[in-house]
């Protein structure tokens, strides 16, 4: 599988994020939390993954979208631990929440802990 994070799989649909924050559950491992919730298969994907950082911990737009792009590497990096354990396509919203400047390795890390309780937790259902 390429690790790539193609236009189709970015969370742009204003009723899909909707979803997310009013029927979401969430998975959190410090500083990094994830809403996800199941939606319907529209053209094959899998995934629909956003990324947010708060404006409350980083003032700074230039701070924010470095945070912003290290969570999306880290995604695209690690995306096959959530793309192979899939069974049902999901919306998910991966959040910063900390104002605490993590290095990417110690992100990179806490972001494959992150997946794999996702993992768990989908499967326990």
């Amino acid at each position: 599988m390429k690790n790539t994070y193609p236009k189709h799989e970015k969370l742009k649909s204003k009723t899909a994020i909707d979803l997310l924050f009013t029927e979401g559950k969430s998975v959190s491992k410090y500083p990094l939390r994830l809403v996800y919730a199941p939606i319907t298969p529209e053209t094959g994907e899998k995934i629909k993954i956003g990324v947010s950082v708060s404006k409350k911990y980083f003032k700074k737009a230039v701070d924010r979208n470095y945070y912003k792009r290290v969570l999306r590497e880290t995604y695209r990096l690690n995306k096959s631990i959530l793309i192979d354990h899939l069974d049902q396509p999901y919306a998910i919203m991966f959040f910063y929440q900390t104002k605490d400047r993590l290095t990417f390795q110690e992100i990179h890390k806490k972001t494959i802990a992150l997946f794999e309780k996702f993992i768990t937790t989908i499967q326990e259902k």
